[in-house]
């Protein structure tokens, strides 16, 4: 039987006024709004953005990224509730990995942060990367403003971590912070020094237990290491640090630096430069997005597509010249 059910359209102002007066429920369903891809969404989801947009801004973004079992969700926890116990408000968008196949993903960090899950002054979105290269989600930036129209000061994006693929991140946040461990190799542990070349602080993680002497001296071969690489921020003097998600230990000495990083950096006006930067990152982003989308549901691009990825499969024809006759199909003549 047919589906006749009208469904209400979204009331963006409501939505909004809602969100700006603290309604956690608001701010989860603008969230699952602008991340949503129904192309019946969209229009609404840049309305939102648009009443949204006067009120962001006011946050230090962080980004969260390291090694595999870096410990990354239980660092996040922990530095949460240190920042929420102290007044601050902070949202945490956890990307997890998509499969490639079903498009699902885990989304259990609210499992892995169970404080801060729990924390009233804090707020935890797992978030998949729908196959978004870069470590983050496709509408990671469209995330974070609705969270900083919220009221949240502090925005945390942890990424996957595979320590490889965070350039996209730094296009994200002020602050990157790589998580690192002990006994994981040589003293750069297999990440590529372009990682290390983009981070405003190194920290070695578990420097708790019998684990704290081999931590510190860890931190000492990154602070060597760094002396070879560019600071990722000019004016900044990348850090290494030493912390343990377990006990809280140095959890302070980072934030003291974040705020240090702030102050510098909004100083010398190099804050302002890097979310100008942001916002033209964003720019491009959307526009590849759709002319992605304009492109594969165009219908003559529809028509086409399949007999032209079979030639290429079959080795008949260039990739290059396929995708340069699909393109042939939408460009003016």
């Amino acid at each position: 039987m047919e589906d006749t059910t009208v469904k209400p359209a979204i009331d963006v102002i409501a939505l909004a006024e809602s969100l700006l007066a603290g309604d956690r429920a608001a701010l989860a369903r603008a969230i699952t709004l602008v991340e949503s891809a129904a192309p019946q969404h969209e229009a609404p989801a840049q309305a939102l953005l648009g009443q949204l947009l006067p009120h962001t801004g006011n946050s230090i973004r962080i980004g969260i990224t390291g090694v595999p079992g870096a410990g990354k969700s239980t660092f996040i926890d922990t530095f949460g509730c240190h920042l929420t116990e102290r007044g601050h408000k902070v949202a945490v968008l956890a990307i997890d990995p998509s499969s490639a196949i079903s498009r699902g993903s885990i989304l259990g960090d609210k499992t892995r942060m169970e404080s801060l899950a729990r924390d009233d002054n804090a707020f935890v979105r797992p978030s998949p990367t729908s196959g978004v290269l870069g470590g983050v989600g496709g509408k990671t930036r469209e995330a974070i403003l609705v969270c900083e129209a919220a009221g949240y000061d502090v925005i945390i994006v942890e990424t996957v971590g595979t320590g490889q693929s965070e350039v996209t991140l730094r296009s994200l946040v002020d602050f990157l912070l790589l998580l690192l461990i002990t006994g994981a190799g040589d003293e750069l542990q297999g990440i590529k020094k372009g990682v290390i070349e983009i981070a405003d602080a190194l920290v070695v993680n578990k420097a708790d237990g019998d684990n704290s002497a081999a931590a510190k001296a860890a931190r000492t071969q990154f602070e060597r290491a760094l002396r070879l690489v560019a600071p990722a921020t000019e004016g900044w003097r990348t850090r290494a640090l030493t912390a343990s998600g377990l006990t809280g230990g140095g959890i302070d000495k980072i934030w003291a630096a974040i705020g240090e990083f702030a102050a510098q950096t909004k100083s010398s006006g190099g804050f302002e430069k890097r979310r100008t930067e942001q916002r033209k990152a964003w720019l491009h982003s959307a526009l590849e997005r759709q002319l992605r989308d304009y492109l594969y549901g165009h219908d003559a691009v529809r028509a086409a597509l399949p007999k032209i990825e079979a030639a290429v499969m079959a080795g008949e024809l260039p990739a290059a010249a396929a995708a340069e006759e699909l393109l042939r199909l939408i460009l003016p003549r």
